[in-house]
């Protein structure tokens, strides 16, 4: 049945308070709830990226940015896990044809937590690799259905070869190291594989990946299949902060209201001090979506062709939305009081889920800054992001 943009939007946003309602039920437990998961599904959430061929709704960045906050505002956690659960089925949409084929017979996606660097190595074999190695990172594991990891191939030292690999999740050994003081529910974990031959078919080159030229991009018509997925990767880290922001900033308003500060008989939501506190956060947080929502469009209009400036741009700007993301969280905590620090009051989550999710590598604002700022000056650019 085919879903417009607006309607799964509109699916996304009613699910925020579900999301919400579990949050701490989920985040007790380490891992995502099962009736959210199930929800989501039932949503065609995960559909979003997957290719009409395959069953999928192929819908493009605007939508995913629309979803992805929407699901953020209810809990960080479940958005972070569902904005990659979405681009790893964007990522494996790029795998050669006959895995696809396989893969998405009978579904419209796959649960597939994904570990990108390549901390594996592997050595070519008749038919595909000899893949050994361990990962840390990988999101949803809980629920997998297929992991993806990433691997360096052995004796291409002179000139790497990174390539992603795509393994049913009882081909993998899961540690449970998932012990965090935020984004807790993501149910994270380590993947281990020892001596799996990963047939050819069930590999991809990360450089064709970073390029917009994989496999997807040939068999694909839509755009989107030509878009490099480091910029996508971006968005997705990106939203749970925001969309966090946004539902702390709306809660802030509300309790306002109601707040009585302490010995002076007076709401909070007269005090000077907590109107100027919320005007200058609004101030940040819609220059913050703004800056997301220009990033999606650039995007979008530059796609393959895009310059190596653009893309250190779209970095750095992302991971300055993440930090103001942090600071608007940052003052409203300062301004909730003691009560706000309670485990069952939402906005003490938010702060440590941000804080954490912050941590991510693409979000080292120094990195990012510093490789922006040699593109900018005509120098070679460096890393991966």
């Amino acid at each position: 049945m085919e879903i417009s943009a607006a309607e799964l939007i509109e699916r996304a946003r009613a699910l925020a308070p579900l999301l919400a309602t579990h949050a701490a039920e989920a985040e007790q437990a380490r891992r995502p709830h099962d009736g959210v998961i199930a929800a989501l599904r039932e949503a065609r959430i995960f559909d979003l990226m997957v290719p009409r061929a395959h069953g999928g709704l192929e819908l493009d960045l605007d939508t995913f940015l629309e979803v992805g906050l929407a699901l953020a505002e209810g809990d960080a956690s479940m958005g972070w896990v569902s904005t990659f659960y979405i681009e790893h089925n964007w990522i494996l949409c790029q795998f050669p044809e006959a895995f696809q084929n396989e893969l998405y017979a009978g579904r419209s996606h796959v649960l597939a937590p994904a570990s990108l660097a390549p901390d594996g190595v592997a050595e070519r074999v008749p038919g595909g690799f000899r893949l050994n190695g361990r990962w840390k990172w990988g999101t949803g594991l809980p629920h997998a259905e297929w992991v993806i990891c990433g691997g360096q191939v052995a004796g291409s030292a002179k000139r790497p070869e990174h390539r992603f690999f795509a393994l049913p999740i009882d081909e993998v050994k899961v540690e449970d190291t998932w012990w965090v003081d935020g984004m807790c529910a993501t149910g994270s974990g380590d993947l281990m594989v020892e001596n799996r031959v990963v047939p050819e078919a069930r590999t991809v080159s990360i450089a064709e990946l970073s390029a917009g030229k994989a496999p997807g991009a040939r068999l694909h018509g839509a755009p989107l299949y030509r878009t490099p997925m480091v910029p996508i990767l971006i968005l997705a880290a990106s939203m749970p902060a925001v969309g966090q922001a946004r539902a702390a900033l709306a809660r802030f308003k509300a309790d306002a209201g109601e707040r009585m500060l302490f010995a002076r008989n007076l709401r909070q939501a007269d005090q000077p001090a907590a109107q100027m506190r919320l005007a200058e956060a609004e101030i940040q947080l819609d220059r913050t979506e703004r800056l997301l929502a220009q990033i999606t469009g650039e995007i979008m209009d530059r796609r393959d062709a895009a310059s190596a400036e653009e893309r250190a741009g779209w970095a750095a700007r992302a991971a300055v939305a993440v930090r103001e993301s942090r600071t608007v969280l940052r003052s409203i905590a300062d301004a909730s009081g003691a009560s706000a620090h309670f485990r069952d009051h939402p906005l003490q989550r938010a702060v440590r889920d941000v804080q954490t999710l912050s941590g991510h590598a693409i979000f080292d604002l120094e990195q990012r800054l510093e490789s922006y700022g040699r593109v900018l000056l005509g120098l070679e650019p460096q890393g991966l992001f």
